[in-house]
This record gives structure tokens, sequence and C-alpha cells, in this order.
């Protein structure tokens, strides 16, 4: 069982590696301006191109919008939506869901199948203190490459039952792609079993375990680049994250900030 656990996780962070390839290469392909998606696989990237304004991403929000996606929220206004990532546990969950706590902010897990059948207890916590859990599928696969409804269906439903069985209630309707990659038909496939797919419009490298960015690093991306609407992507493996995000929070405050509720704001949409 060990074994397996430490498979899984050597997975998952090659997956999240891809991701790093991923926005690298579509952010620069995005430098002169965002293209609607295609039918092809796309690898979820971002322009950022003014200090403070929100970034281009390599899909519009009117062609996201059209099969109940986004990577951030249309508003002026200075509101941001926090959400994690989390494949394994590794110590660094709950002082984030305590500088959570002491910020009244509540933000979006999004998990799989692994996190859910091994940390029961964290996302009873999570449940509880009012966070939302969202469906990040149950094994962590490039879902672009499946093109059966019933195999996409049934990552997102094995999911779901995961946790429903550690909860006893049903989960969000919010999914978000593993590695940040999609094709249309995924956007269809997801709105048609009444899912919003959420992309983000901040995020920075904190995924490598052993190789984590310094507090200066996190500054420097994060607070520059936070804009009105922001869907901020951060893993919950972190441990910089777990360190900082009390200040990161206080930060996000005193530049004006507040925290709204992604799944609400996905609701009214």
């Amino acid at each position: 069982m060990r074994g397996m656990r430490i498979k899984r996780r050597r997975v998952l962070l090659v997956a999240l590696g891809a991701l790093l390839l991923g926005v690298a290469g579509a952010a620069h392909r995005a430098g002169d301006g965002a293209v609607p998606a295609s039918g092809e696989i796309t690898n979820w990237g971002l322009s950022f191109q003014t200090e403070g304004a929100a970034p281009i991403g390599n899909a519009t929000p009117e062609y996201l919008a059209q099969y109940d996606a986004l990577y951030r929220a249309d508003t002026e206004e200075k509101v941001l939506y926090l959400t994690f990532d989390a494949g394994f546990e590794n110590g660094n969950t709950a002082p984030i869901l305590d500088a959570l706590k002491k910020h009244g902010v509540k933000a979006t897990f999004f998990l799989v199948g692994n996190y859910l059948e091994t940390q029961p207890e964290l996302v009873r916590r999570m449940v509880a203190e009012g966070h939302t859990v969202g469906n990040h599928t149950y094994s962590h696969p490039d879902m672009s490459k499946i093109a059966d409804k019933a195999s996409f269906r049934a990552e997102l439903e094995q999911n779901e039952a995961a946790y429903r069985a550690v909860t006893g209630g049903e989960m969000s309707r919010l999914y978000r792609p593993p590695q940040g990659k999609f094709c249309e038909s995924n956007l269809q496939m997801a709105q048609e079993l009444g899912y919003h797919t959420v992309f983000w419009s901040l995020a920075y490298v904190d995924w490598y375990e052993n190789d984590q960015p310094t507090r200066e690093e996190a500054f420097a991306k994060l607070l520059p680049r936070i804009h009105p609407g922001a869907v901020v992507l951060l893993h919950s493996t972190s441990a910089t994250n777990g360190a900082i995000l009390d200040e990161l929070l206080t930060r996000w405050e005193e530049m004006g900030y507040t925290f709204g509720n992604l799944e609400e704001y996905c609701s009214h949409e």
C-alpha cells in the first residue's frame, strides 16, 4: 500500500511538472493576444502584460463562457477567488487551513481520488470550515486524450463517489482539468455533466516538493500580478504556501482585495 502511494505521488509530480511546460509555452504563444481554442489539445497558459491587470489567456473569456468555463471573474472590483489543487498530503494543508480560518477566507480545493481516500479528516475539515471541494478527477489523467463521454464521465463520477463516501454530501460542480490540458470536446462534456470548468488567471511554480520557491520569489509573482476577478491557483503541497499564506492574505487585504466564493460566483453566471 505504501509503495502504491509513493508511485501515485511520483506520477502526480511528473504531471504537475508538465503543467509548468504548458503554462510557459502557452504564455509565449499568447503574447500577441488571446485566440479561441479549437478542438485540438490545448495547454492552458497566460500572458501577463500590465501589472495589476488581468492576463490574456490562450482562450478568450467569451469562448470559454459558451461552455460554462472561466479563468477569471468578469468584474472590475478588487475581489479574488482562492483555489488550491491537491493530489497528496505532505503536512502543509493544516497550516493553510489555519491561515484561511484566521482571515475568514473561503477557498476552493480541487482534489483527486488519492487525496479523498487517504486524507478523510482533512477533507472533512475543509467542508466543516466552509470551503468548497471541487473535482480534479479521480486519477489525474490527461483528460484531453479522453474522447468518449463514458470515460470522461467515469473520471468525474468516481471522484464524486469518493467524496460522498468521506463526507456524505455531494461534490461541488466545479471541475479543474489536470495539468490544465483541455480540448473543445472536454469543455462540452463537462458542461453536459453539469460542471463549470475552472482554469486560473494567476499561479506560480510552487509544486516541486523538493525545490520550493523562497518567500521573496513567491511575493514577486503573487503581489504584482494580482488583479480584479483573479482566480488564483496554489498547491497545498507547497511548504512555501503554508509558511507565507497568512502574510500573503494580509498583503492582498492591504491592497484592497476581498475574497469571493467561487461556487457562488459560478452559480450566478
